[in-house]
């Protein structure tokens, strides 16, 4: 080969190197294939409704499509190991839930790791747990609650959507801090639970804001506390169960935006950067607050350290209330 012809084919090769890495550094994620958020609850509550609210302005950040896949069953396990299943990546996020982090308590041989199997993005939101009862109950504030439970031990009733959920959770808490023994009875969903409260077959709830709120407006439920270390800028009227007399009480379902491990470290840094960016979008916030979320922003460390305090938190709770996942 000449040296015309090599100095030729070099120089191509050259700017065809030059071409690729500037391909490469102009790549933006996501730019391949729409986004998926697996979500382990069905279309409708409120951690589909935040997850579909989130994406909305994800999908409007990105230029890109964001698809919500619910991926429901056994308590939040379908989703992660889903999630787990797939390409670390970076297209495929998992909407942890506070399941997540009690699931390790109740289940032996899971197949994933929360810690170890995902790297956090951020909180998105906390929802709020409201204490109620039947609007001609007689049990007008939380006092009356433990005065009457501990007159009656064992015989006030509350319902819950499942063993393990918040709401179950709280109730169990709740029994641990203000010492007093209730029967905790199992429905599938809220709906049902909230019926028999208003139906006067069961004597109380620990429910989500979204799904008492229109029957305490209504005047069917009675509001008596809220579940939140300081009031609640949803019920800003509404005392908390700390101020009722109960110290130390705090109890709240939550969700938030998980990814593999193995996912590339710049892809995680702008999932969280973006994450939070729409979190803190005025009309993100608004629409959040009307389905009774908080949003809550987040950094990864920030995040990383939530979970693991709710795993410290509700083991000792679980393994006092002999809660097990068959």
């Amino acid at each position: 080969m000449n040296l015309s012809r090599r100095k030729h084919l070099m120089s191509a090769i050259g700017g065809l190197l030059a071409a690729t890495g500037l391909q490469a550094q102009t790549e933006v994620f996501p730019s391949k294939q729409p986004v998926r958020i697996l979500v382990p609850f069905p279309p409708g509550g409120p951690i589909d409704q935040t997850a579909r609210i989130m994406s909305q302005k994800l999908s409007e950040l990105w230029k890109q499509s964001v698809v919500i896949e619910n991926r429901t069953g056994a308590s939040g396990i379908i989703a992660a190991e889903t999630a787990l299943r797939s390409p670390a990546d970076g297209y495929t996020l998992l909407f942890s839930v506070i399941h997540h982090t009690v699931l390790p308590s109740i289940k032996n041989n899971l197949t994933y790791d929360i810690e170890k199997d995902f790297y956090p993005l951020s909180l998105a939101a906390v929802y709020p747990i409201i204490l109620v009862v039947n609007a001609s109950s007689p049990i007008k504030t939380v006092a009356d609650l433990v005065e009457r439970a501990k007159a009656e031990p064992g015989k006030l009733t509350y319902g819950h959507s499942g063993q393990g959920g918040g709401a179950h959770l709280a109730g169990e808490l709740f029994e641990m801090d203000a010492g007093v023994n209730l029967i905790d009875v199992p429905y599938k969903g809220n709906g049902p639970a909230i019926l028999d409260v208003m139906g006067g077959r069961l004597d109380l709830m620990f429910s989500d804001i979204p799904s008492a709120l229109q029957h305490i407006q209504s005047g069917r439920l009675r509001a008596l506390a809220i579940s939140t270390k300081v009031k609640s800028t949803l019920l800003p009227k509404l005392p908390t169960v700390i101020e009722s007399g109960v110290p130390g009480y705090v109890a709240q379902t939550w969700g938030g935006l998980s990814v593999r491990v193995g996912t590339p470290r710049d892809i995680v840094n702008k999932l969280n950067a973006d994450i939070v960016t729409v979190l803190k979008d005025p009309d993100v916030s608004e629409r959040l607050l009307k389905i009774g979320a908080e949003p809550v922003p987040q950094t990864q460390a920030q995040y990383a350290e939530f979970i693991r305090s709710e795993m410290n938190k509700w083991a000792p709770v679980v393994k006092k209330a002999n809660i097990k996942m068959d």
